[in-house]
């Protein structure tokens, strides 16, 4: 492409614009231009077949020029708003006799070239307002100076602009299918699946293209650039120093602005300008943008249950790094299935039993007033969550290992709703009691140590003595042995620790003993046992229970112990 030739740059640089012509384009020099974009970044020169990016300030009106110099010359121009909607307006003058290139003589005045241009107020061909893409295409334009202007009257902003003589030739926006929609094929409760129609830029001129995808909880979007101008920080975006001798105008490529030394490349969080500063530009965590190649179908995932999402898909010609936007859609994502609320009696321990990740709804309403409830919890396996409400109040959240109780202030007539989550682990099994009678406890209270203790010197080929912990409260404790495989390790152990498998599931002939006992010092609650008639080197599982009054049993960590071989 080549600029003006000199008589027009003077008479062009008055009004502090520059120009080029078209369609005469030198390939060489169009691919130098091209290749050093900071020579149009925040200038008044539209190359041909190339995209610029800039920007505007609010109510700050900007022209760009370039010149055809040839009658019946096809023509397009496509302006690219970004998080603004514009006002553009392309509009076409004659040129100068010299200036058409027609001329051999000298060249009129500066003065004379200046008025002929301004002095003409241009045929308007072409005028939008909105946050649209929107083109100019004409397979027959006339020779003279064109004008673009462009007007933000929202607020600051930026917008791309594309201009070419060649369009069919050139095609560097990726072309849509027939049928541009994208399809919503199947639906759940934290996704949706997506797909659409392949760009024939990809299918039939085998260029390069990926598709990317965003998705956000506000509205669709109908360029790339819209949403990158999302992505990107609305305060740090226009943070632009004073003019000063640090200053020019083709600097504003460091201030938020995508470089397009980086053309192809995900937009960093963090961009640094000339002048030392850094710029950190936050993502919006509703808005996602993910680029997937050149599949034509994908599954979004991680979505929340019945909630409303925006879904855009953007064809990118990797080669030119310039976009298209398939049609938008939306889609409500399913509702969580309505779980069954389990009633609690006063008094009475329920089994509850939670999927991996899973919740339970629980609840009680006592018949009479209270002063206070009582909720008492066994998670039998790994730590689950307890959330507590009282007529839609929360009132507790906890997670709770082993056996936990919880006192909350009753209230007349009141309602009570206990919501249970499960592990991320696996799934989880526990018992819960809620009561209104102060002294009504069924699961026995444990130290904190539930760990059984094994004395290695009193170990013999016949039996070994091992140690646990009790607490001031009476309650009766039985020990259950029984033989293992000299292989069984810590893993088959822990897959065995249900707490709430209680001495009613063991077999007689592994019972050892039961014994009451307690301590009012809590320092001095321990007790001790030798377990007899073991086989010399042998491996035995040794379980302690303590049961308490209302016959719920809890079962200490398993211990693995073997008797010396030889004696």
């Amino acid at each position: 492409m080549l600029l003006l030739r000199c008589p027009l740059l003077l008479l062009l640089l008055p009004l502090s614009s520059r120009s080029q012509k078209l369609p005469t384009r030198d390939e060489e020099l169009f691919q130098m231009q091209i290749r050093d974009k900071a020579f149009f970044h925040d200038s008044s020169v539209i190359p041909d077949g190339a995209e610029i990016s800039s920007y505007l300030f609010r109510d700050t009106p900007k022209r760009y020029f370039f010149v055809v110099e040839e009658d019946n010359t096809p023509l397009a121009v496509t302006v690219t708003p970004c998080d603004a909607p514009l006002e553009w307006k392309l509009s076409v003058q004659e040129l100068p006799e010299e200036a058409s290139g027609e001329g051999s003589g000298e060249p009129e005045p500066l003065e004379q070239q200046k008025q002929q241009i301004t002095n003409e107020e241009g045929t308007e061909l072409f005028s939008y307002k909105g946050n649209d893409v929107e083109y100019f295409v004409s397979s027959s334009s006339p020779s003279g100076l064109y004008q673009l202007d462009l007007l933000s009257t929202e607020k600051d902003t930026h917008f791309k602009v594309y201009a070419t003589t060649t369009p069919e030739s050139d095609q560097p926006y990726p072309e849509l299918p027939y049928d541009p929609r994208i399809d919503v094929t199947s639906l759940g409760r934290t996704t949706v699946t997506l797909a659409w129609k392949p760009s024939p830029t990809a299918s039939l001129l085998k260029q390069p293209i990926q598709y990317c995808i965003v998705i956000n909880k506000e509205h669709n979007f109908k360029s790339l650039c819209a949403v990158e101008a999302k992505l990107s920080s609305d305060d740090a975006f226009m943070m632009a120093p004073k003019p000063g001798l640090d200053f020019s105008p083709f600097d504003f490529a460091h201030f938020g602005f995508p470089s397009d030394n980086n053309s192809g490349k995900e937009r960093g969080f963090l961009k640094s300008s000339k002048f030392g500063r850094q710029t950190s530009l936050k993502p919006r965590v509703d808005l996602h943008k993910v680029c997937i190649g050149n599949k034509n179908i994908f599954t979004v995932s991680e979505l929340k249950p019945d909630t409303q999402y925006y879904f855009d898909m953007f064809a990118v010609n990797t080669n030119t790094n310039m976009s298209t936007a398939y049609v938008g859609t939306f889609a409500r994502t399913k509702e969580e299935a309505k779980q069954k609320t389990v009633e609690l009696k006063d008094g009475k321990v329920t089994d509850v039993f939670i999927k991996r990740k899973g919740a339970k709804f629980l609840r009680f309403a006592p018949v009479s007033s209270h002063q206070k409830v009582t909720f008492s919890v066994h998670s039998c396996l790994d730590a689950i969550q307890i959330q507590v409400r009282r007529d839609g109040k929360l009132l507790l959240s906890q997670n709770v290992e082993g056996v936990r109780q919880f006192q909350l202030r009753g209230k007349a007539k009141a309602k009570y709703l206990i919501r249970l989550k499960g592990s991320k682990k696996g799934a989880s099994v526990l018992k819960i009691l809620a009561t209104t009678r102060p002294n009504k406890q069924s699961f026995p209270s444990l130290p904190e140590d539930t760990r059984i203790k094994a004395f290695d010197k009193l170990r013999t080929c016949s039996s070994v003595t091992v140690a646990w912990l009790g607490t001031q409260e009476r309650n009766k404790f039985c020990i259950y042995k029984r033989e293992v495989d000299d292989n069984y390790n810590e893993e088959q152990k822990k897959r065995e620790q249900n707490q709430c498998l209680g001495p009613d599931t063991r077999k007689k002939s592994e019972k050892v003993i039961c014994k009451y006992f307690h301590s009012q010092n809590i320092q001095k609650a321990v007790t001790t046992e030798t377990v007899r008639g073991l086989q010399p080197g042998k491996s035995y599982l040794l379980d302690v229970y303590v049961i308490g009054h209302g016959g719920q049993s809890v079962k200490y960590q398993s211990k693995l112990v073997k008797t010396r071989k030889f004696c």
